[in-house]
């Protein structure tokens, strides 16, 4: 599917496309690729049917818990998530047309600073003509991501505390005075 950026723009907008949300506990996948592989399979299946309708799709799997996270595949012309739909005109020109690629989102504040990871999953002919395997690759990145967000350290707020420990320490100066001397001639 070919799309043009005034196209994309207006259907993300209007939020004319195939959206999806699944919400699961941790407890539910656990870090076990057989039990996300259904969920992977599903949120596949539905950028599959929305190839073949000619719609862009959004579909995510929400993962509930101490540290939630949240999955999404989305097809764009740009690694971009939906929400700066705007500002993918930035590269790309009006009136030409370009090929949609199914991007793998990340949202968690347990990813890394900025709280989200986007990645090309795969084309549209991959996605087509071998979609088992783009299936074990979601679930590959599904448990890679839930493993960095299981074991993501926050960075430290750096505060400069207001009580500072100041030490007091006198210098004694030393002067040498040089004596001055005078050549006789």
């Amino acid at each position: 599917m070919k799309i043009n950026l005034k196209d994309l723009n207006d259907k993300i907008e209007n939020q004319d496309y195939i959206q999806d949300l699944e919400t699961v506990k941790y407890a539910d996948i656990s870090k076990s690729k057989s039990k996300i592989k259904p969920y992977a399979k599903k949120m596949v299946k539905e950028v599959v049917a929305a190839f073949k309708h000619d719609s862009l799709v959004q579909t995510q799997l929400a993962v509930t818990g101490q540290r939630p996270v949240t999955f999404a595949l989305e097809t764009n012309i740009i690694n971009l998530p939906y929400a700066n739909y705007k500002k993918v005109a930035n590269f790309f020109e009006e009136g030409q047309e370009y090929g949609l690629n199914v991007y793998f989102e990340t949202r968690s504040e347990y990813v890394n600073v900025s709280h989200f990871r986007i990645d090309q999953l795969a084309t549209e002919e991959e996605i087509e003509q071998d979609s088992d395997a783009v299936v074990d690759k979601l679930v590959d990145a599904i448990v890679e991501k839930i493993k960095v967000v299981r074991e993501y350290k926050k960075p430290e707020k750096k505060t400069e505390s207001k009580a500072k420990t100041t030490k007091t320490t006198t210098k004694k100066k030393t002067t040498t005075k040089k004596k001055a001397t005078t050549k006789k001639k």
